[in-house]
């Protein structure tokens, strides 16, 4: 289950400061002559105005136990009403009655079906360029203020995000190992492989060793490593049309391979001026060819057109 903490899921913090009561919970005499208009009680005034007040800042009905004290000692002072005073809206029609008059003040529409379809549209169109599910869950529910609906519970909203980003990801990993082909995925089911007669590790365990401290030798031996991943097949096929919000790179643009980036490198044996010199003519001859993947080839041609030195004026 996702953590409410981690999502815009609005809900009382553990402490309210005097600025938030004033702020949020302090009733005007606007509010409060309304309320007298449908109550005829004080305890029910109460439970009325306490009604509003955490409606405007929640968009949804939140339960007495879920209120806190300072929240009613606060709103109770505000309504000159005697410590012993508490919320009572008295019969269950009548509290539902004064949920409809307060959905109306604020112009918010109770529709359960309406708002689980728009949460559900929502956050499948949110999955596929979002991963996390209190993303996802965020997307829904700014979507569900802007239609002005009241919020579902957040376990509602936190199971149909769970459910939707599984369905959703299951489609893409089908998409992807359909576009690998039989070879591609016989590439894949090798990586688990222990080799005889060496470390006991599959190529799957070295795909996760994380890097070591950064040594120019070791750099080197990095870039002929990914060469090896590179032979696993053509990922930027297998990806093309995934979202690029999905992978570290800007969206719009293809993930250029790591390892061709770690040759370019490699091509300047550490000079890091020349570097920078190289990957300025690398994005030259990518402008002047209309390419947007660095390849092998790009690198040579960087490099073999690269001068070095002074070319005078």
């Amino acid at each position: 289950m996702t953590s409410i903490e981690r999502t815009a899921y609005p809900q009382f913090k553990r402490l309210t400061s005097a600025r938030v009561l004033h702020v949020f919970f302090t009733p005007m005499a606007e509010e409060i002559a309304w309320a007298r208009e449908r109550t005829a009680s004080p305890e029910s005034l109460f439970a009325l105005v306490l009604a509003l007040k955490c409606f405007q800042k929640m968009a949804r009905f939140c339960s007495r136990e879920e209120i806190p004290e300072v929240v009613v000692d606060h709103v109770r002072r505000c309504l000159e009403l005697g410590p012993e005073a508490e919320p009572d809206h008295g019969a269950a029609r009548t509290a539902k009655w004064h949920r409809k008059q307060v959905r109306v003040r604020q112009g918010v529409a109770y529709d359960q079906r309406r708002a689980r379809a728009l949460a559900a549209r929502e956050i499948r169109d949110a999955a596929l360029v979002k991963n996390h599910p209190p993303d996802l869950i965020n997307v829904a529910l700014e979507r569900l203020i802007e239609a002005s609906l009241e919020l579902p519970a957040f376990s509602t909203l936190d199971e149909m995000a769970t459910t939707i980003r599984a369905e959703v990801n299951a489609g893409i990993f089908a998409r992807i190992v359909e576009r690998m082909g039989p070879g591609g995925q016989q590439c894949l089911q090798a990586l688990l492989t222990v080799a005889a007669g060496g470390d006991g590790k599959s190529m799957f365990n070295r795909l996760k060793k994380p890097a070591q401290r950064a040594t120019w030798s070791r750099f080197k031996a990095q870039a002929g490593y990914l060469s090896q991943v590179d032979e696993l097949g053509d990922t930027v096929a297998w990806l093309e049309g995934i979202a690029p919000a999905r992978s570290p790179t800007s969206p719009g643009k293809r993930p250029p391979r790591t390892s061709t980036r770690c040759r370019a490198m490699a091509r300047s044996s550490g000079n890091f001026r020349l570097i920078q010199r190289l990957f300025v003519q690398i994005q030259r001859i990518l402008t002047i060819n209309e390419l947007t993947l660095v390849t092998s080839d790009v690198v040579e041609a960087a490099r073999t057109t690269l001068v070095i030195g002074d070319t005078g004026p």
